[in-house]
């Protein structure tokens, strides 16, 4: 996997170099100009200058949803900068990824087990055992991969011994709890299994299991006098232990060559660590028979796994980019539906009060102007470019005819053609007709509301369901619990 993350990160510092002269804020901007710089010249060449026109029909969508979403702003433009974002994310979090996996690769194999020679350092005694897996190459056969576990560094026979007559020494000041002395034993002995800084397991017995028991409980209420019991400490430490032989007849099994290798490099593992369990480190065996062992660590190296989640990650944030704008759009169009009531009622306040069709449309933009820092609202900004329109010598006409289209709403179509044809045609009636309109647009906003509470409520319930089962579970483990027992 090394390979393939020096590979990677060759392909960033290709990138870097290549996008230095390109317009960006930071490295990852840089590199996104530069591969959009060059998909535009590929594409170009590859279809003769010209697109497919089914990548012209998705551009021409993509192109119309941005220009919906920042109306001034040149489409083509708003284009670039969508998927310069896009390529940017997408290379910083593969980049970010790839070191990720980079460190996870190299903590994996910075302190290898294996060191070179063939050997395993052991643990000493009381740091634990150390688990490993290991491959076994020999030439023309399979290798052959072992779990193995090196045990810790064991004590010679002569320095069991020493220790032993330390901790018999010891023993009836650990056992003897909360009495002064063994001679005077009126509470509970502490008869331990360990004791510390000891590779001995105790085990005990009793005399007198009437009076003390194995676990060290004193029975001492209905004595009438004093008694002596005899208790048996038994040590115990890896072969020095008491035994038990029993016969069986094993039959040999029909092994294939290969299992016949296996069996034995087991044994010359099993027989070199017998023979090193004294020393600090642990020789591997370097042959079988005639045929030398060539030994390899296998080290778990997650980084691949990492890296390919990493890079799942990454492709969904990028296709999940898409949905986003769709999102936005949703959300631009519920935000017009909701604000609709209010641009009707203005225009009917303003107009009742005197002022032209265009002076309030000027009016709404400069309120609009004074209070944009504070919220910016998608009906109010096509407004301003509405009201820039009218300042630049466009026609009423045409300017509430392009606001109409560009809100892309039927409510909103409809007022543009209701101010439309007042300016060519004139009547008298548009302010009733304006007032008419602010009703039922007030109307269809409470039914608007009333469908977003719905919608709330319904996606509330999973959020309830999951509660409940909680709730449930909290009532149900005590009462079976309570039950058993």
């Amino acid at each position: 996997m090394i390979y393939l993350y020096i590979v990677i990160l060759a392909v960033y510092v290709l990138l870097f170099i290549l996008s230095v002269r390109e317009k960006g804020k930071d490295p990852f901007g840089k590199m996104a100009a530069y591969i959009l710089r060059k998909q535009k010249i590929m594409s170009q060449k590859a279809a003769g200058g010209r697109q497919s026109w089914t990548k012209d029909l998705s551009r021409r969508q993509l192109e119309e949803k941005l220009k919906t979403l920042q109306p001034v702003k040149p489409a083509s433009v708003q284009l670039d900068e969508y998927r310069m974002s896009q390529y940017r994310m997408l290379l910083t979090v593969v980049f970010a990824g790839v070191v990720i996996c980079l460190a996870v690769w190299c903590s994996a194999h910075s302190s290898p087990l294996l060191q070179e020679g063939g050997y395993i350092r052991r643990n000493a005694y009381g740091q634990g055992d150390i688990p490993i897996e290991l491959a076994a190459q020999i030439d023309g056969e399979e290798e052959e991969i072992f779990e193995y576990v090196v045990e810790e560094q064991k004590y010679t026979g002569e320095e069991a011994e020493a220790m032993y007559q330390e901790a018999v020494n010891k023993l009836p000041e650990v056992i003897r709890g909360q009495n002064d002395s063994l001679e005077d034993v009126r509470y509970d002995l502490n008869l331990v299994t360990q004791m510390d800084g000891y590779p001995f397991t105790l085990s005990w017995e009793s005399g007198s299991y009437a009076i003390v028991s194995t676990d060290g409980t004193v029975n001492n209420e209905d004595l009438e006098e004093g008694a002596v019991v005899a208790l048996t400490a038994c040590f115990q430490y890896e072969k020095q232990s008491w035994e038990h032989q029993l016969y069986v007849q094993v039959n040999p099994v029909v092994y294939t060559r290969r299992e016949m290798l296996r069996n034995r490099i087991e044994e010359l593992l099993h027989a070199q660590d017998e023979r090193t369990e004294s020393s600090d480190v642990m020789v591997l065996p370097g042959n079988i028979e005639s045929e030398s062992i060539v030994w390899r660590e296998i080290v778990e190296d997650s980084s691949g796994y990492l890296l390919l989640v990493i890079l799942l990650a990454a492709g969904c944030m990028y296709l999940g980019s898409g949905r986003d704008l769709d999102r936005r759009l949703e959300h631009r169009k519920r935000e017009l539906l909701l604000d609709y009531p209010e641009i009707v009622n203005k225009l009917a306040l303003y107009m009742g009060a005197g002022m032209t069709v265009r002076n309030s449309f000027i009016k709404m933009g400069e309120d609009y102007r004074k209070q944009q820092k504070e919220r910016r609202r998608y009906v109010y900004e096509e407004i301003l470019i509405t009201c820039n329109e009218l300042q630049s010598g466009r026609s009423e006409n045409e300017a509430y005819d392009h606001f109409g289209k560009r809100c892309q709403l039927p409510a909103y179509m409809k007022l543009s053609t209701l101010l439309s044809q007042n300016i060519r045609k004139g009547s008298n009636d548009l302010l009733n007709m304006l007032r008419r309109e602010a009703d039922n647009a007030f109307a269809e906003r409470k039914s608007l509301a009333k469908k977003l509470g719905e919608e709330a409520g319904t996606k509330l319930l999973l959020p309830m369901m999951l509660l409940l089962c909680i709730v449930m579970v909290i009532i149900m483990i005590p009462a079976y619990f309570s039950f058993t027992a």
